[in-house]
């Protein structure tokens, strides 16, 4: 059997792209938190919220470290498995991940290190200062990767001269028509992740009677944001929602699972795409339902997949059920916002065992609800890597091989694997530590202070997790 290259090369870019992405939106969401929590602490003097900053921090370093590991190896893809469309974008794509680095991971990087280890040696301000901007690099970071993102889903701004990619106004090229609403819908998964995660930590550690008073406080405080945040999102969804269909018609339309365009198109609950036959099977659905939420008009046109030919279709199965899993479990949030909210009165949220245990399941919800976004993001604009402009097959490397994609995707698997079972079993013993743990005292004297590397063999490296 042939082994094609193409092929080969999107499942390895999707498989990094997936494994990473679970990291950053959690990094995201959670350095913000933690500056919260330093916020407070600064504000109020109540040593519980240095308590969770602590412990979160932990977390972080973790999450962090995967993260930054995990995401190098896109940047290497881009020159190995997609070198015409690299050299294509270079005057684009070059200074736009340059300037990531060096505004966002320099800042990162300056501050990350005084938040790990400079409590006790810096002034308080000084620690809460180095968290703000922990958290503000994050941000940075995002905006320069999803403006990249944006530019292929909406070109804009760029001048295609003797198959080179030319820059004629940057303004436009970064800040395209959907870089908005991708930017803003991001940037609350990224806070309804970490509050989730939060929640769902906090939930355990109740259910366990461990440190209740500060994780009481942490529950509350995600439950808030969680009962504000879930809303909005599914307002930001419906708004991102219009723009794609004004600017990626064939993506919604895949979406919806939508062959014809025409009005009054209904909303399927249930079925079963068929691309060969260009046909749904077992069809369950609501009457003009999609019409309404895609054109806010009962009778409005949505286009169908039909207006281009099959071979410019996504992989319409995958788009449809990725954008289902996102609703729902974006729903599901709302719902238990909402739930949060019923429950405060008489301090229900912290002894309901159902609730409780309801919360730590979702936990992990947002990782999946933001794979299933980004699946419909990806796979939803296929074959385009440009939209409209460059195809998949077009920006491949000339002189790879079927055998070459294969080899360099059973040793990311391999590799990925490992750091991510490194990383979760890391992970696990900072949660089984707690708060406990996270805080206890670090007490040194001058005789078990190693001046040489050497000199501290007989200390376990992960005696402090």
């Amino acid at each position: 059997m042939e082994l094609d290259p193409l092929v080969l090369s999107r499942i390895q870019f999707a498989f990094v792209v997936c494994f990473h992405a679970i990291f950053p939106v959690f990094t995201i969401g959670l350095a913000s938190t933690i500056a919260g929590f330093e916020t407070l602490y600064f504000k109020t003097e109540n040593p519980i919220w240095q308590r969770l900053s602590k412990f979160w921090i932990q977390v972080f370093a973790v999450v962090f470290g995967i993260g930054v590991v995990s995401g190098i190896v896109m940047s290497f893809q881009f020159g190995t498995n997609w070198s015409n469309f690299s050299y294509a974008t270079a005057n684009f794509l070059g200074p736009v991940l340059s300037y990531e680095v060096i505004t966002a991971f320099f800042l990162e990087a300056a501050f990350l290190g005084v938040l790990l280890f400079g409590r006790e040696k810096v002034p308080q301000g000084v620690h809460l200062f180095a968290a703000i901007m922990v958290a503000t690099g994050t941000f940075i970071s995002s905006f320069w990767i999803l403006s990249a993102n944006s530019l292929l889903q909406t070109p804009d701004g760029l001048e295609l001269i003797d198959g080179i990619y030319h820059v004629k106004s940057w303004a436009d090229a970064l800040f395209t028509a959907s870089f908005g609403y991708r930017f803003t819908h991001m940037a609350l998964a990224s806070f309804l992740t970490a509050a989730l995660v939060v929640a769902g930590v906090s939930a355990w550690f109740i259910l366990q009677k461990r440190e209740l008073e500060a994780n009481k406080k942490a529950l509350s405080v995600a439950l808030w944001f969680l009962l504000f945040l879930a809303p909005l999102q599914t307002v930001i969804g419906d708004f991102h929602g219009l723009n794609t269909m004004k600017h990626q018609p064939t993506k919604v339309a895949a979406m919806e699972g939508n062959w014809e365009t025409s009005t009054g198109v209904p909303l399927l609950l249930f079925a079963i795409p068929d691309k060969e036959a260009q046909t749904n099977h077992f069809e369950l659905k609501i009457p003009k339902l999609a019409s309404f939420i895609l054109t806010h008009d009962w009778d409005g046109e949505v286009p169908g997949l039909k207006a281009v030919p099959k071979e410019e279709q996504p992989p319409v199965f995958v788009v449809f059920w990725s954008f289902r899993v996102m609703v729902g479990l974006g729903l599901l949030m709302v719902l238990f916002g909402v739930w949060g909210l019923i429950y405060r009165k008489g301090g229900k949220i912290y002894t309901s065992p159902v609730f409780l245990q309801g919360l730590r399941l979702m936990s992990i919800s947002p990782f999946f609800a933001v794979l299933a976004g980004w699946i419909v993001t990806e796979a939803g604009r296929a074959p385009w890597l440009i939209y409209g402009q460059m195809t998949h097959a077009e920006g491949l490397t000339p002189s790879l091989t079927g055998g070459m994609a294969l080899f360099s995707l059973i040793g990311y698997v391999v590799v990925y694997a490992l750091v991510f079972s490194a990383g979760i079993y890391y992970l696990l013993k900072v949660f089984k530590g707690g708060l406990e743990k996270a805080n206890a005292p670090h007490e040194m004297d001058e005789v078990e202070r190693p001046a040489r590397p050497f000199s501290a063999g007989h200390v376990a490296i992960d005696g402090d997790l």
